[in-house]
């Protein structure tokens, strides 16, 4: 972001001040004061998430039905298969689900439908295939709840069909067991669990719920990756299996993952849930996006450290070539806008060569370049499979709902979709979504940046204080990375950084110097140069370069002193 458009949250003085006198640092004061906690019990869950906290997995509707199903097979010897999504959530849930039924002796197969071939969710086709190998119980991790027809047909082939999931309730709902947090019936407290957290759940009551610890040690690290790269709530019960998680796989616990970490080039000691995010998620996402998932799940399922070393570089190759065939794709979107630029309404392109797999993320950056609503459209023999993200508040589920006459079909919600729908209706379907669009944009909500408070004395900003702020994390949805905002600094040197790509600047304020870089902008873009005036809103952190420590603000915009909005 750039511009000045911030909202500055700003503190209480006084709570700052009851809570530095708890003992509590004096930065991690002021920002917990900025968001109003002050309850023992909240800064408990921030700050030290325990264990004993995580509720019986049997307050979950039909857990206790689903529980005794995955026994009986166990205790039968029974052939079972774990069908998964091919994002991060489903492969990490399989990949958990399996080894746990593998570990209690039971032979069983992980099944993820390929992205482009079958889309997401079960499928007929692929439930035959199951049966042929003489699979007697499908369990199904975040793949939907609206399967009604397909457990109908698993049951005529002679499967039972258990069904866990996280996602909101819509359709018809398959009879039972489904176990997912967000049925209305559902007594659990804890509804914004991951797919994966959910079959973190089952096994706890396959097991047992005294057997928890032992099964967080066991399985904490893929639960928390598949959060993590769900972008679920990192509070409550995630909190505790993002933190302990991570911790689990800072000690190297599962190789695949500590391979992982090193085919990246991440320090596994250093790692944090934005690490997770950004470094190792995008890499077995690559999988599932380019028809790999198979390499993911055997990375996370080996014991080998040389095979292990091996799937991880193939990870990263996939990444590099889904970066690759996204650049392209990026590139000929901008190429598209230059010609015909969207004008204030949302953005609907099509192209036939287009992939499939990253169509979202190319969505996603459209959305963020141009605040404003964005689809790319994938044109093959006629039909178009298009992906979807919302910016500026508006509810692209509802809008698609208003306009399925366009369509072959859709899904989602208010902040991304899934559309498809036949070649020679896109045009119409982009003038149509341009007037939906302009009838509600003047009661949009604003573009802002949330920035905690404004930094009156940099004093305040030191090494041991900003190390201190790692008491809060893992940071994400629900507990964002603190931004904070100094105004009136002087630039007193800046230079350019990979060509110019990137700005490094020398920020001071009341005789105190900061370094600062501000990623994706160049200087003259900012505006940046020595004896410039500004205000900034920078994420504060600690830069490690050979074994030297230093406080270096990670600017999230820059405004010259005057342009302010």
């Amino acid at each position: 972001m750039s511009g000045g458009n911030w909202s500055v949250a700003g503190y209480d003085r006084n709570l700052a001040a009851e809570l530095l006198s708890r003992g509590i640092n004096p930065l991690v004061s002021v920002l917990l004061a900025s968001r109003g906690v002050s309850d023992s019990d909240k800064i408990k869950e921030l700050m030290s998430p325990s264990e004993e906290d995580i509720t019986s997995p049997f307050l979950m509707a039909d857990m206790a039905q689903a529980a005794e199903r995955v026994r009986r097979a166990i205790s039968d010897g029974e052939h079972v298969a774990v069908y998964g999504d091919y994002d991060v959530d489903g492969i990490t849930a399989s990949c958990l689900l399996a080894h746990y039924l593998r570990s209690k002796g039971v032979s069983c197969e992980v099944y993820i439908p390929e992205r482009l071939e079958e889309g997401y969710g079960v499928n007929n086709n692929a439930l035959l295939a199951i049966s042929k190998m003489g699979v007697s119980l499908v369990i199904t991790v975040d793949c939907g709840i609206t399967a009604a027809e397909n457990k109908r047909y698993a049951a005529s082939l002679g499967m039972d069909m258990v069904i866990t999931d996280h996602h909101e309730v819509s359709g018809e709902e398959p009879e039972g067991p489904v176990v997912d947090p967000k049925r209305p019936e559902c007594q659990s407290p804890a509804k914004m669990l991951a797919g994966v957290g959910v079959a973190f759940k089952l096994v706890c009551a396959v097991e047992g719920e005294e057997h928890t610890h032992e099964l967080l040690e066991t399985y904490g690290d893929l639960a928390a990756v598949g959060t993590v790269a769900d972008v679920m709530p990192v509070t409550g019960e995630n909190r505790i299996l993002i933190r302990r998680g991570i911790e689990l796989i800072r000690e190297g616990r599962r190789v695949g993952l500590a391979a992982l970490c090193q085919a990246a080039g991440a320090d596994p000691a250093r790692l944090t849930a934005i690490d997770v995010g950004y470094v190792l998620a995008p890499r077995i996402n690559a999988a599932g996006r380019l028809g790999g998932t198979d390499t993911a799940v055997r990375l996370l399922m080996t014991e080998d450290p040389a095979e292990a070393m091996s799937l991880a570089n193939q990870l990263c190759e996939l990444n590099k070539e889904r970066r690759r065939i996204e650049g392209n794709m990026e590139a000929q979107a901008l190429k598209m806008l230059s010609a015909q630029p969207p004008e204030g309404r949302p953005i609907v392109l099509a192209g036939r060569d287009w992939h499939q797999g990253v169509a979202g993320i190319v969505a996603s950056r459209m959305a963020d370049r141009f605040s404003l609503p964005s689809i790319m459209i994938c044109v093959k023999d006629g039909v178009g499979r298009g992906s979807c993200r919302s910016a500026g508040g508006y509810n692209l589920f509802e809008a698609l709902s208003d306009l399925r006459e366009y369509l072959i079909g859709f899904g989602g919600h208010e902040l991304a979709a899934g559309i498809t729908l036949n070649e020679e209706n896109i045009p119409a379907f982009r003038k149509a979504l341009g007037e939906h669009y302009a009838a509600r944009a003047a009661s949009l909500p604003e573009s802002v940046l949330e920035v905690d408070f404004e930094v009156i004395k940099p004093r305040l900003l030191t090494a041991a204080n900003i190390r201190a702020l790692e008491s809060l994390e893992p940071y994400g949805s629900g507990n964002p990375s603190p931004v904070l905002c100094m105004c009136g600094v002087r630039v007193e040197d800046a230079m350019g950084l990979s060509d110019g790509r990137h700005s490094k600047l020398w920020l001071s304020k009341a005789g105190t110097v900061f370094e600062a870089v501000f990623f994706g902008r160049s200087l003259s873009q900012l505006g940046a140069h020595k004896g410039v005036e500004a205000d900034v809103a920078f994420a504060p952190q600690i830069n490690e370069f050979r074994g030297r420590s230093t406080v270096q603000l990670n600017l999230c915009d820059f405004v010259p002193r005057g342009k302010m909005q």
